[in-house]
């Protein structure tokens, strides 16, 4: 085991420097469409393995459901769902297993292969490298409102859309352009995952909160309470850990902490290596930089 708990995904060495990359991921619904759901789970249970720089190839299908409430036929949308998105990945499904939940579930354990030259860590940065992310965030506060009738799935399109883009070209990209360390933006957040990356480290990250990008309304769905337990949990966890510089509101602070689902990479590279990323054609936004420091998250407001 050349990787174990604690990134984004365990990796075993074989031989001759191929590796064998696994995760699992399983989380609720996030949008009332059995298909869609399929799809946006799937993407999200693959997304730990293209944060690891590793190709996909096997996967597992694992559901939970009350079978006093749900229906065979909702349960097959959602699995086609599932193999619609694996299908656009390349990956096989090679079975799965189900078991009886209150509250329904959908995942994926997936398996896949790496160069274990070319692993993408979450931590490896250096003083000096930019931060990327390359998906907005407020998902969290978009699908809690959808949840309550505040927004329809024709509100919050651009939110599915970016649930259902893989992070395949984005990985794919970040290795290209000599990325030095990455990671997916999913359930703790984008200050909670930062904080992943330099924990127990020499470097510091500086976010710049006005070059996050956000997705629409969410800023007003967040005005009208919409937002989700999970980031209040996630900023109580790291609010210790960051220092706001300037003046960062309530507001802000819960949308830094939106836990995501499907979310985009926060990679750091060498500032040389920001042509190459241009070149790929993958949306991405300069947040921050990396500097010198002892494991700390600075936000500017």
């Amino acid at each position: 085991m050349i990787v174990g708990p604690g990134d984004d995904a365990g990796v075993y060495l074989l031989s001759c420097g191929q590796a064998i990359v696994e995760t699992v991921d399983i989380i609720t619904p996030v949008v009332n469409d059995p298909f869609l759901f399929g799809s946006i789970s799937t993407a999200n249970s693959l997304s730990d393995i293209y944060a690891m720089g590793g190709k996909p190839l096997t996967a597992l299908a694992l559901v939970g459901f009350s079978s006093c409430d749900f229906e065979p036929d909702v349960i097959k949308k959602i699995l086609k769902g599932a193999i619609n998105t694996l299908n656009e990945a390349g990956v096989f499904l090679m079975g799965g297993h189900s078991f009886e939940d209150p509250e329904l579930k959908f995942g994926l354990s997936v398996a896949g292969t790496l160069d274990r030259n070319r692993i993408l860590r979450q931590k490896g940065s250096n003083p000096g490298d930019v931060l990327i992310l390359t998906k907005p965030i407020g998902i969290g506060i978009l699908t809690t409102a959808l949840k309550a009738g505040k927004l329809s799935e024709d509100d919050i399109r651009e939110a599915v859309e970016c649930m259902l883009k893989l992070n395949d070209s984005a990985a794919g990209a970040a290795l290209k352009s000599g990325a030095t360390s990455a990671t997916d933006v999913t359930g703790f957040g984008l200050l909670g995952h930062a904080y992943n990356m330099v924990r127990d480290s020499s470097v510091n990250f500086i976010i710049s909160r006005k070059d996050v990008p956000v997705l629409p309304a969410t800023r007003e769905m967040i005005d009208e309470g919409m937002v989700p337990q999970g980031a209040y949990n996630n900023f109580r966890f790291v609010e210790r850990k960051i220092e706001i510089t300037g003046d960062l509101s309530e507001e802000e602070r819960l949308l830094l902490s939106d836990p995501q689902t499907s979310g985009g990479l926060l990679i750091t590279l060498p500032q040389s290596g920001l042509n190459e990323f241009r070149k790929s054609g993958v949306p991405f936004y300069i947040i921050g930089r990396v500097g010198k420091g002892t494991g700390k998250i600075i936000v500017r407001a």
